[in-house]
């Protein structure tokens, strides 16, 4: 996910190609193995990382069945591969902020792969905390909004504990502190809410809003790039209109 309109982010995603839904499926089986194994174990009611990814991975359409076959394998020690968490940070044209995070396991592949990356289309990697600082973890949740009755999805996400409400275009997007993202899901999803998207994600405090074309272009290029490379599983940014 990246930029500001949540539904520009969403409609994106829904118009992803099969290879492209494939590969998305992969990068969440990888978060919810590393899930398991560095946050605490193959429960969700007591690794509140894999609670998370979870609901992640079902909003992104990912069968029950394979989330139950990639957390047994995980817990039981047969996925073999050993990825570490690495948050990139930089800065791509126009000043626009770059958080990219990813999952390797080899890490100079992927610094040297985002360092290009980042270079060929007009901005640069920086230092761990040096945009970081411009972003909040937050809980999106999306619901479209056909057939749904504003003030009553409003006032079930409210008191179900959640932080914000605000109506994009054909949808609904609900914010939740990070600690009541899961709690907040599930309350909704019992309520029979279906889901066009269920993350958590970094929000920027402020957005820029790019008017150059030839920036906006190398900032998707950029975005594109990034998101379609195999150890990188979010790119969240700051840019305002940028599709």
């Amino acid at each position: 996910m990246s930029g500001h309109s949540k539904w520009n982010n969403i409609k994106r995603r829904k118009e992803k190609t099969d290879a492209q839904r494939a590969k998305i499926f992969t990068k969440i089986g990888r978060e919810l193995a590393v899930a398991v194994r560095d946050g605490g174990g193959a429960d969700p009611s007591v690794n509140s990382r894999l609670k998370d990814c979870i609901v992640k991975a079902k909003a992104n359409n990912v069968p029950n069945d394979n989330i139950e076959r990639i957390i047994k394998k995980a817990a039981g020690d047969g996925d073999t591969n050993k990825y570490e968490s690495i948050t990139y940070e930089g800065y791509g044209p126009g000043g626009v902020a770059f958080i990219v995070e990813t999952l390797t396991d080899n890490r100079n592949r992927t610094a040297g792969n985002l360092r290009h990356y980042f270079d060929k289309h007009g901005g640069n990697l920086g230092t761990s905390g040096c945009v970081s600082f411009m972003f909040s973890q937050k809980g999106i949740i999306a619901v479209d909004s056909e057939n749904i009755a504003e003030d009553a999805l409003m006032e079930d996400a409210l008191e179900a504990g959640a932080s914000d409400f605000s109506s994009d275009e054909n949808c609904f997007v609900i914010t939740t502190e990070k600690d009541d993202y899961s709690k907040v899901y599930q309350a909704l999803s019992q309520k029979g809410y279906s889901f066009m998207s269920a993350e958590i994600e970094m929000v920027p405090e402020n957005y820029i809003n790019v008017t150059d074309e030839e920036q906006l272009s190398k900032l998707q290029t950029l975005v594109d790039v990034l998101e379609d490379d195999d150890d990188v599983q979010n790119v969240w940014n700051n840019c305002e209109n940028l599709d």
